[in-house]
């Protein structure tokens, strides 16, 4: 019985030493994890610095923002000591700003004009747009066809009422009437959320967003502007006129531009096993150092 009774004792002894270690192992490797999330946010904030120098430089070299400038050139793996950083800057007034769509309170005709023709090369409904208003408007009011107010959102399950204000963010679509998943990730090329209505850059912008943006422009002859852009940015709105096809007879200056002042700041940073992704985006005001509009991680 003594014997039976001590490698018992032996055994249990053993065991809680056994289970204490690995306890203590997995503390060490939550310790060691944390501290390498705690890095990489590090290095995703010195990426995020970088970007800010880079968009004051270009502001300072010129007035005007086209896709051969540095800041446009995708930053590639880069090693740092103990991991790696990766990212990039990409002109969101290149896209077509979904605030544009009210300004001041009230539907903006040639904005809205815009997005409906840029939803039809898209195939999709352009009553979509008259949703977007409906939500970003403060009134009550429903846009037909196609928009929606509080009513309409109150009846599904679970109930809200409408956003009556500027979207955040583009996932912010979601929650707009007509936009499933598949219809918001057709769009994520071509429209953004920008805190204020903005002109679309001709020279940053994808063939279909100036289509939609001149009023008379073919999508193929759009495709060649970009191609011939390519080559030779647009200098000003003039030069930008001056090369249009010929049957184009009227553009509207008001909603173009060949300078911007938000972008995107994207990519990710790794130290160890932990690897951080962050997008954000940034305001540029003539010079100045850039500000942080939001950041998140994804």
């Amino acid at each position: 019985m003594a014997v039976i009774t001590a490698i018992l004792v032996v055994a249990l002894v053993a065991s809680a030493a056994s289970f204490m270690a690995w306890q203590q192992q997995l503390w060490v490797r939550q310790v060691s994890n944390l501290n390498e999330q705690a890095q990489s946010r590090v290095v995703m904030l010195a990426a995020l610095q970088w970007a800010r120098s880079i968009l004051a430089q270009d502001a300072r070299d010129n007035s005007v923002d086209y896709l051969q400038e540095g800041w446009a050139s995708a930053l590639t793996p880069l090693p740092v000591e103990g991991g790696e950083l990766a990212g990039g800057l990409s002109d969101q007034q290149g896209l077509f700003n979904l605030n544009s769509l009210v300004r001041e309170g009230k539907a903006s005709a040639s904005d809205l004009a815009v997005f409906r023709k840029l939803l039809e090369l898209l195939q999709l409904s352009p009553e979509l747009a008259n949703a977007v208003v409906d939500w970003i408007d403060p009134d009550a009011d429903v846009t037909y066809p196609g928009g929606a107010e509080d009513m309409d959102y109150l009846v599904l399950d679970p109930p809200y009422r409408a956003g009556n204000q500027p979207l955040t963010t583009l996932d912010g679509l979601a929650r707009v009437k007509g936009f499933d998943a598949d219809t918001l990730e057709r769009l994520r090329a071509f429209v953004t959320a920008l805190p204020q209505p903005t002109p679309v850059n001709v020279n940053t912008a994808p063939a279909e967003v100036l289509a939609a943006a001149v009023a008379d422009l073919p999508l193929d002859q759009a495709r060649s502007l970009v191609a011939s852009r390519n080559r030779q940015h647009f200098k000003d709105l003039a030069d930008f006129r001056a090369r249009l096809p010929q049957t184009v007879l009227q553009v509207n200056e008001a909603v173009l531009s060949v300078d911007s002042r938000y972008f995107l700041a994207s990519g990710h940073a790794r130290f160890g096993r932990a690897k951080v992704g962050y997008a954000a985006l940034l305001e540029r005001e003539t010079t100045a150092w850039p500000k942080l509009v939001w950041q998140k991680n994804i």
